[in-house]
C-alpha cells in the first residue's frame, strides 16, 4: 500500500510573489484548482485563491495581494486524516506541502487523498456498515470493539459521525461474517 507522501505532485510550479495577477489568472485558467500556492525566495507565504485573483488588476503582482492569502498548508509527515480535514477546513482542492524549514516542497490534490482513503482496509476490504446510536454517557468504543470481535468479526473501522445534545452516532465497518449476530448483541 502507498504512503500518502507517494501522492506528492510536483508538476506545477507555485507562483513567485513577484509574478503578476495575469500570470495566476492564466494558470486558474489552465487548471481546475481552488489555489495556488505562492513563495518568495522559495519560502511559502499563502496561497491565493481564484477568487482573488480574479477581482484585482490582471498588472499588480501576487505579493501585492499577499494580505487577502490563505494560510493553510500540511506538513509533509502528517498523516492522512490531518491532510483531508485541511481540505475541508479551507474548501480546496489543493493543499502545499511544506518542510520543517517551511519551503514548499509540492502539493496534495483532494482527488489523490480521496484515492489513498479509497485504500485503506475501512474502504477496500468486504464488509459491512453499522451506524450505532447511543447516549453519550453509556458509550464506550472498547465495549463496541469487543462485542465485534466476541462475535468473530473484524473491526474494519470505527469513526463518529455525528454528535448531537446527548447522543453519539458511531458508523462501523466489520466483516460480514457475523453482522446479524453484533446488531443482536
Amino acid at each position: 500500500m502507498n504512503t500518502l507522501i507517494d501522492f506528492l505532485n510536483i508538476d506545477i510550479k507555485p507562483l513567485k510573489s513577484k509574478e503578476t495577477l495575469a500570470e495566476a489568472q492564466d494558470l486558474f485558467a489552465d487548471y481546475n484548482y481552488s489555489h495556488f500556492p505562492v513563495t518568495e525566495e522559495n519560502v511559502f507565504i499563502g496561497c491565493i485563491s481564484k477568487e482573488e485573483a480574479e477581482i484585482h488588476p490582471s498588472h499588480k503582482t501576487i505579493g501585492e495581494c499577499r494580505y487577502e492569502f490563505d494560510r493553510f498548508y500540511v506538513r509533509s509527515e502528517m498523516i492522512w486524516l490531518d491532510v483531508l480535514e485541511e481540505f475541508a477546513k479551507n474548501e480546496a482542492n489543493i493543499v502545499p506541502v511544506l518542510n520543517e524549514q517551511n519551503k514548499y516542497i509540492g502539493y496534495y490534490e483532494l482527488d489523490d487523498v480521496i484515492k489513498f482513503f479509497h485504500e485503506t482496509p475501512f474502504l477496500r476490504e468486504e464488509g459491512g456498515i453499522l451506524v450505532i446510536k447511543k447516549e453519550i454517557s453509556g458509550f464506550a468504543m472498547s465495549q463496541v470493539t469487543q462485542i465485534v470481535e466476541s462475535n468473530n468479526a473484524k473491526l474494519l473501522g470505527l469513526f463518529i459521525s455525528k454528535t448531537e445534545a446527548n447522543f453519539i452516532e458511531v458508523t462501523l465497518k466489520v466483516s460480514d461474517s457475523s453482522l446479524n449476530e453484533i446488531i443482536q448483541t
